[in-house]
């Protein structure tokens, strides 16, 4: 008789963990489904001539550019800078880089397990297009793809040339977080409109 209610006390227990870790992965999830209507918002507002709208009043960050690849099926608002709070929420701009769309080495910097794993099934000659917060399209085609150690900075660098550079962590299905490489992803421009 006692392990019986002892049996039934450790089922509810269980089940009561479960609800709990449950709701805990909807509230994370219905935050980060606000966050992105919140960034489109603040990102209608920047292409409505808004200088750097937050996408809420305690944000630290703002959209600076979409970014669309049509092959992956993939559309991301790209946030000012990269720190751990920014690429939480979408793919960072990193400060001191061109900035998106415009001449010199544009770089952004993103999760591999969330907005910028698409980079996994990008392919050399895919087209990589990208919007600017004054509503300047500029059009992609990608012409490198590597792999390298993440203190191979040279693929920051600014060599005079006009390129978007994407970045993530390598390998796409590691189970720990970082790691020592990183997969990179060069685009050349090919059209303004």
């Amino acid at each position: 008789m006692a392990s019986r209610k002892g049996l039934k006390l450790a089922a509810l227990l269980l089940a009561i963990a479960s609800a709990i870790h449950l709701a805990r992965g909807a509230y994370v999830y219905a935050k980060a489904e606000l966050a992105q209507i919140l960034i489109e918002h603040a990102w209608e507002r920047a292409l409505a001539g808004e200088r750097a709208p937050k996408p809420w009043p305690w944000a630290d960050t703002w959209p600076v550019a979409r970014l669309d690849a049509p092959a992956q099926g993939v559309s991301v608002f790209v946030l000012s800078g990269s720190s751990g709070r920014t690429l939480a929420f979408g793919p960072g701009h990193e400060q001191g880089t061109a900035a998106p769309g415009r001449r010199g080495n544009s770089v952004i910097g993103g999760h591999r397990d969330t907005h910028l794993g698409f980079l996994q099934n990008v392919a050399l000659g895919d087209a990589i297009r990208l919007q600017r917060a004054d509503g300047v399209r500029i059009h992609y085609r990608v012409t490198q793809l590597d792999v390298l150690d993440r203190r191979d900075t040279w693929v920051t660098r600014d060599d005079g040339g006009t390129r978007l550079t994407l970045i993530t962590c390598w390998p796409f299905d590691a189970l720990r977080a970082g790691g020592d490489e990183r997969y990179v992803v060069i685009a050349e421009p090919i059209l303004s409109r």
